[in-house]
């Protein structure tokens, strides 16, 4: 089992910046992969970016150029730093983790909110 808990979402004007964070716990030796994910009212679950243990890195086209996907593999913590935020953002900011034999396990989900 791997445990995920994410923080550092919140409530910011349009321009603005976050940076969320996800610590694992659990058996982390198994994970490969890390990665953000959101979800607005009423839409799918999309991926944002991506992190491999050996620190490649996925991001989807609305995440590329504002948004940054880092992981401290001494914490067990992947971080993604939102910048020049827009409204569209706006969502329910999921961490997953994807293992070598191909488990996934969420996160519990951190709110962020970007005023116009």
């Amino acid at each position: 089992q791997v445990q995920l808990v994410e923080s550092g979402g919140g409530l910011v004007q349009a321009g603005g910046s976050l940076r969320l964070s996800c610590a694992a716990s659990g058996n982390i030796f198994r994970i490969n992969a890390m990665g953000w994910y959101r979800q607005a009212p009423g839409k799918q679950r999309d991926l944002v970016a991506t992190i491999t243990s050996s620190g490649t890195t996925n991001y989807a086209d609305s995440a590329k150029g504002r948004f940054t996907v880092t992981r401290d593999n001494a914490k067990n913590t992947v971080y993604l730093q939102m910048n020049s935020l827009k409204p569209e953002d706006t969502a329910v900011y999921y961490c997953k983790a994807i293992t070598s034999i191909g488990l996934n396990y969420w996160g519990q989900g951190t709110q962020v909110t970007v005023s116009s």
